[in-house]
């Protein structure tokens, strides 16, 4: 097979899994196109037209690229940290589809109009060159302007300026001298930060500092929770199903804090290679409000997640009320990341968009791109809900792994026949749904107690007729 991926690799990738060398091909791709966009924005910055980008944004963007080249001949692994770091994905394509848009018409002939936010936006990039130089200690002096009365500094922290997200735009002195930065708000005395391989911290109250996690396992990275970064969710799915960010609150912090503590075990309870596949892919943790509508009382038990193709190495999730359940997210969303990196590599299908597919996860007709990636993610919990329930010493866990390892497997029973059928499979495409049926019948190897298999019949049946009443068809 002639491909941008060996076949050894798709195989791994087919079965839900993927070894160093196959994570690794996935994470150095989107890296580079992480890289590539970033100069992007500087080129297309150079060539927008003064409606759209005045001069004195273009000169600002010019003395902060600067900067970071300055800051990447320092420590070039310490700005890669920031420029990499997934939630600049969401702000880099923003700012370059604000720099690429129609120009607006001028305010007038002699001061032109900036693209709306497009100010707010260039300016984001000077927040990431000064935590670049910060990570690179490199000495230097910027002035910033802090919004909604939050200066980010990415990876980082923030320092609060204001009470709330009405608080008025303020200038910001930011400087790193001997090791310590200073932050002097136009408004108030000056706020010191040190700033080392633990963190940033201060004795100041204004200053918000990132928690940071501890690593999934030795030697991996830590794992920021990010609930300061202003562009976690702008411009991307979570904004369109109405699922909003939470804000820094100690008490939450501390819940994540501790649900953390007790999930690594239970990933590796569901494989070696789940707990591999999270210390290579994930990046941060942004948290997310309670789904809407949601009665404050069932809080605990509703859950919202997701991924960014834009974001890559994020996952986004309401806080899950216990480990097992967070272990199951970052299994399933991992999945998505994972797809989404192989199908930006190489396309698997050729499958118009149109959504019309059923999907025993969903109530609404899914495009045959959206039925994959269910089916994949759900084939991995399937595997991981088997492993835990194999290995559950007590019987309400048992049972609960039971349960849900058997309603993911009969959903992705439910859906494999429409991608083995499809004609539109690439021949990567076509190496990846074969594997993943060969792991679908592997697993019958361990078939759950009848009870929980009758159940999870029943309930893909009642799901299919719901969906077809709903639907129409």
């Amino acid at each position: 097979m002639n491909s941008a991926v060996p076949e050894a690799v798709l195989r791994e990738l087919g079965r839900t899994e993927g070894g160093t060398d196959a994570l690794r091909l996935l994470v150095r791709d989107q890296h580079t196109r992480r890289l590539v966009l970033l100069r992007a924005v500087l080129d297309a910055a150079a060539d927008a037209p003064a409606s759209v980008c005045p001069p004195a944004l273009r000169d600002r963007l010019g003395e902060d690229w600067a900067l970071l080249e300055a800051a990447e001949r320092a420590d070039r692994d310490a700005v890669r940290a920031v420029l990499l770091y997934p939630l600049a994905g969401p702000w880099a394509e923003r700012t370059l589809h604000g720099l690429t848009a129609e120009p607006p018409a001028p305010a007038t002939a002699t001061a032109p109009a900036p693209t709306p936010g497009l100010d707010r936006d260039l300016g984001h990039f000077g927040a990431l060159t000064a935590a670049a130089a910060v990570r690179a200690r490199l000495p230097f002096a910027v002035r910033l302007t802090a919004r909604g009365g939050l200066l980010p500094l990415p990876t980082l922290g923030a320092l609060r300026t204001g009470p709330g997200p009405y608080a008025p735009a303020e200038p910001v002195d930011v400087a790193l001298k001997d090791g310590r930065v200073t932050l002097r708000p136009e408004s108030g005395p000056p706020v010191i930060v040190t700033a080392d391989t633990h963190g940033a911290r201060s004795a100041d109250p204004r200053w918000l500092p990132l928690l940071t996690l501890p690593a999934i396992r030795p030697g991996a990275a830590p794992v920021p929770l990010d609930d300061l970064d202003p562009y976690r969710t702008v411009g991307g799915g979570p904004q369109r199903y109405g699922l909003s960010v939470a804000g820094p609150d100690p008490r939450a912090r501390a819940d994540w804090a501790g649900l953390w503590s007790r999930t690594a075990p239970l990933l590796g309870a569901g494989g070696p290679h789940r707990t591999a596949e999270t210390a290579a892919l994930l990046r941060c943790l942004v948290p997310l409000a309670p789904p809407p509508g949601v009665d404050p009382a069932d809080r605990g038990r509703a859950q919202c997640s997701g991924t960014r193709r834009d974001a890559f190495g994020a996952v986004l999730s309401s806080r899950p009320a216990t480990p097992e359940h967070l272990a199951t997210t970052l299994v399933h969303e991992l999945q998505h990341a994972k797809l989404d990196a192989l199908a930006t590599l190489v396309p698997l299908h050729h499958e118009d968009p149109a959504p019309r597919h059923f999907a025993p996860w969903r109530t609404d007709p899914r495009p045959f791109d959206g039925l994959l990636q269910g089916a994949y993610s759900h084939l991995a919990l399937a595997g991981h809900w088997q492993r835990l329930a194999l290995g559950a010493e007590r019987l309400p866990r048992r049972e609960l792994a039971w349960s849900e390892h058997a309603r993911c497997r009969e959903q992705v029973g439910a859906v494999l026949p429409v991608l083995a059928g499809s004609g539109a499979l690439t021949r990567e495409g076509r190496v990846l749904v074969n594997e993943m049926i060969t792991v679908y019948h592997r697993l019958a190897d361990h078939p759950p107690p009848a009870g929980h298999l009758a159940r999870a019949t029943a309930y893909v049946r009642t799901a299919r007729v719901i969906w077809r009443q709903r639907n129409g068809t």
